[in-house]
């Protein structure tokens, strides 16, 4: 049995040992999902294709926790899981496009098709960020290596979305430079279709998730690049800055005393369960 895990232990996307096992087993991670969403919006094309073809309005954050658990499976789990993971987003994909009915960042009547390599980027790169920032702010700093490391690794994530390796920066300081591009260009501007979709993530319908959405508000409004908080309208002032570095501290102090099933992604669990009862190492 053991001599069969640790054979498809090597022909996982992912092998146990690399920096994306070590921080996207974490699933504290998901705090910046809203984040993430967010900036995934402020593109015009990307939120148009979000409110044509999807129930985002319905049910915005089962959507985040279901990509979620899709790239978990794809990072994680065994080829056959990781390979059906991979193919079922391609098909959703392959069937978003369309054009922008209404007037505004861009002209009513522009294209949009989620496989184009631009979009495809832009959504991989804020997951990416996201996950970053949320790990360095929640769980402890990355060190420069282990951080080139793991973009190392989500280059290889970009690859089997099969985003054009023409497209994906090269190395981490790549990255950053098309971050700060994308965000102080005019590409990635807040429009009405991205304010009214973030409504929904801001401001979860559902009773149980209304409880604690002022929280999730503070903390994705507290994480987002300043320009786009400013495009989306979330009032800031220093009040909020404290209340927002009073909860990060709390739930960073509390994290490590939190129980593994509530910590560790479900994912992570079973694989590094299957990996330490045949002593090998997840990471």
């Amino acid at each position: 049995m053991c001599a069969s895990i640790e054979s498809r232990a090597g022909e996982r996307f992912f092998s146990p040992g690399r920096m994306i096992w070590k921080v996207d087993r974490e699933m504290v991670l998901l705090l910046a999902g809203g984040r993430a969403l967010l900036m995934q919006l402020a593109h015009p094309k990307v939120a148009a294709g979000v409110a044509e073809h999807s129930h985002f309005k319905d049910d915005p954050l089962g959507r985040l926790h279901r990509t979620m658990s899709t790239m978990w499976s794809i990072v994680f789990d065994e080829p056959p899981k990781a390979q059906a993971a991979l193919a079922q987003v391609k098909n959703i994909h392959s069937k978003v496009r369309g054009v922008i009915r209404t007037a505004g960042p861009v002209p009513a009547g522009t294209a949009y098709d989620a496989l184009d390599p631009e979009l495809l980027l832009w959504v991989h790169a804020t997951l990416i960020d996201s996950a970053m920032v949320a790990y360095e702010i929640f769980v402890k700093p990355i060190a420069q290596d282990e951080k080139s490391r793991y973009y190392d690794d989500t280059t290889e994530l970009a690859h089997l979305f099969e985003i054009p390796e023409t497209f994906v920066p090269e190395s981490l300081t790549d990255f950053y430079e098309y971050m700060e591009r994308m965000l102080s260009g005019d590409t990635i501007v807040v429009g009405p279709a991205a304010r009214s979709l973030a409504q929904e993530i801001l401001h979860p319908r559902p009773l149980v998730l209304k409880m604690a959405g002022p929280l999730f508000a503070l903390i994705t409004a507290g994480l987002l690049p300043e320009r786009l908080r400013e495009g989306y309208g979330l009032n800031w002032d220093a009040r909020k800055e404290k209340r927002f570095r009073r909860l990060v501290k709390t739930i960073r102090v509390s994290l490590p005393f939190v129980p593994r099933p509530l910590r560790i992604v479900p994912n992570a669990r079973s694989a590094e369960k299957s990996l330490l009862a045949c002593k090998l190492r997840p990471f």
